[in-house]
């Protein structure tokens, strides 16, 4: 079994990665991009997902783990496993916001529109969602990041049933960092 935490950027993936190593599980991780203002407890990711579409067999390296994989690439996991992906969704005018925040701290000031942006999401997810339904060996369970927040206790145990796992659901819920939800829309 491979455990995915999946969503658009800024949709809390880093938080449910945070969780599940929190409650127990190993996550497959680099440690490459550092924490910094916009990910104070860091990003978690594991730079060879971004070599899936070219190299798919890298991802039986998360048998027993969980490794974080952005929407986007989702869909290049070979079908030889079987999958668990929590997927993250949160309102896509804050994870424009969100992401605009970033790249305004990182100096970047040409953008997308976020109208433009908001249907090229929107696109995606409906494609993302449809194909995910036509592959028997990827189980999806998604959580709101809104919700996550509000009720961090139980979503814990919604993520401990759906994985099947003896989780440490209180050191799960302990990771929400409210003052960290910064770009509400």
């Amino acid at each position: 079994m491979i455990t995915i935490v999946s969503g658009l950027p800024r949709s809390g993936t880093s938080l449910m990665m945070q969780m599940l190593n929190a409650g127990g599980m190993s996550m497959l991780t680099d440690y490459e991009r550092k924490a910094d203002v916009d990910n104070p407890k860091g990003y978690c990711e594991w730079e060879p997902a971004k070599l899936l579409p070219k190299e798919p067999h890298r991802i039986a390296e998360a048998e027993g783990k969980v490794v974080k994989v952005i929407s986007q690439l989702l869909l290049s996991i070979p079908g030889q496993h079987k999958y668990k992906v929590i997927f993250m969704e949160r309102p896509l005018p804050e994870v424009l916001a969100s992401q605009d925040e970033m790249l305004k701290r990182r100096g970047k000031t040409d953008s997308v529109s976020h109208e433009v942006l908001a249907k090229a999401f929107s696109n995606h997810l409906r494609e993302m969602s449809d194909a995910l339904q036509k592959r028997p060996e990827i189980e999806v369970l998604r959580i709101g990041y809104r919700r996550l927040l509000a009720e961090p206790k139980q979503n814990a145990e919604s993520i401990k049933e759906f994985l099947g796992l003896d989780l440490d659901t209180d050191a799960m819920a302990a990771q929400v960092d409210p003052t960290l939800y910064r770009n509400r829309k």
